[in-house]
């Protein structure tokens, strides 16, 4: 069976890559959108960026009201200061909500209309040249087709998706994720291996994306709890900042499975950070999913040691279950109580989370069959 496989048509990657891509950062139009949050602008990283430009007499104008996981509204205000600013490129410099924003800006600049009217389609168009500048090691936005945004009206987190939507140039400088706080470190990488669990184990994977998301498996298994009790180690960043690009392109083309459907709706009512509500679901999800798939899950299990050729596949699956549980610990992923979720409130909205799960779409990559239902449980064992 034939398959498509597509990444970002130019990519930088270790120490140096913001120099290294200097000449193709300049060159991408007459004037650029900088796409950010009010965190990242302080950085001294970001002002190596727009230094650059002003060497290279680019001209700039800096957006950098990317506060918390992008909204239309957030997107709209964005493409506004695009249209104002006569702007024709974008460089998106942060975690991946300012990706996606970026990437929801450009579309509707090319397409009009409200963002909301790309649920469910797939976004076309000739889009105005994009970079990507991840800070943190986790979404893997600089290399994939989809932008996730929340509906501010119905409370719904839209995957929104289109081969043009992937930045043309993703540039992985581990300089720039030094900075994130423990807490972040923590959930955008738990996001990266949920990203590379899930392709591995999707019905859409195929033997290019086996290949990255294993060997995101991996690095994330070996150097995030590293990352995470030292953020100043630079392997453990740099080997992170890959992972997260691997697991990126591995869900760009393999797609993810039932910890984002389930993840995205708890983002959207209880404004939970996307990688958080990932990593809470993470050992329950998979767990409800491991029959499904022995063999797959066996093979995560084998090539991080947890398990040896001498298990059973359903033995090496459950050891890697176990791992799963093992790193979420080590990173301290709060329970929703911990995190402040009003358990009455959360399983009031349950039926819609359930609803909005599997409209999204992701559930059904899923091997093992999911239902309502299903979806149901996992989220009441959330609170045993």
């Amino acid at each position: 069976m034939s398959r498509e496989f597509i990444v970002p048509a130019k990519i930088y990657t270790g120490e140096g890559s913001l120099e290294l891509a200097e000449k193709e950062l300049c060159t991408m139009g007459d004037r650029v959108l900088i796409v950010t949050d009010p965190v990242v602008i302080k950085l001294n990283c970001f002002e190596k960026l727009t230094a650059m430009l002003s060497k290279n007499r680019v001209s700039y104008t800096i957006y950098s009201d990317v506060t918390g996981e992008p909204t239309d509204t957030i997107v709209n205000a964005g493409l506004a200061k695009y249209e104002v600013e006569d702007c024709d490129c974008m460089i998106a410099v942060g975690g991946g909500s300012p990706i996606d924003t970026m990437k929801a800006i450009a579309a509707l600049s090319v397409n009009g209309g409200k963002i909301s009217d790309y649920m469910g389609k797939v976004i076309k168009g000739k889009m105005p040249p994009m970079a990507a500048i991840p800070t943190t090691a986790g979404t893997g936005s600089e290399a994939t087709k989809f932008t996730v945004i929340t509906d501010s009206k119905t409370d719904i987190k839209m995957l929104l998706k289109g081969d043009c939507l992937i930045p043309s140039l993703a540039v992985i400088d581990p300089a720039f994720s030094m900075s994130s706080p423990k807490s972040v470190t923590a959930s955008t990488g738990l996001d990266a291996l949920t990203h590379a669990v899930e392709s591995y184990t999707s019905r859409l994977a195929q033997p290019l994306t086996d290949a990255v998301a294993i060997s995101a498996v991996k690095r994330i298994m070996k150097y995030l709890p590293v990352a995470y009790s030292d953020g100043t180690n630079t392997e453990a960043r740099t080997q992170m900042s890959i992972a997260a690009l691997e697991a990126g392109i591995a869900i760009n083309n393999a797609s993810v499975t039932i910890v984002h459907g389930m993840s995205r709706p708890i983002g959207a009512l209880f404004h939970v950070p996307h990688g958080l509500s990932n990593a809470m679901l993470l050992e329950k999800c998979i767990g409800f999913a491991l029959d499904g798939a022995y063999g797959r899950f066996a093979d995560l299990g084998r090539a991080v040691n947890a398990a040896d050729s001498t298990d059973s596949d359903e033995a090496a699956a459950k050891k890697f279950l176990a791992k799963l549980g093992e790193i979420c610990r080590i990173c301290e992923v709060p329970t929703l109580a911990d995190y402040g979720i009003d358990k009455v409130k959360f399983i009031q909205s349950a039926g819609k989370m359930a609803d909005d799960a599997l409209a999204s779409g992701s559930p059904a990559n899923t091997v093992k069959p999911v239902t309502k239902e299903n979806i149901l449980e996992i989220y009441s064992s959330l609170w045993n």
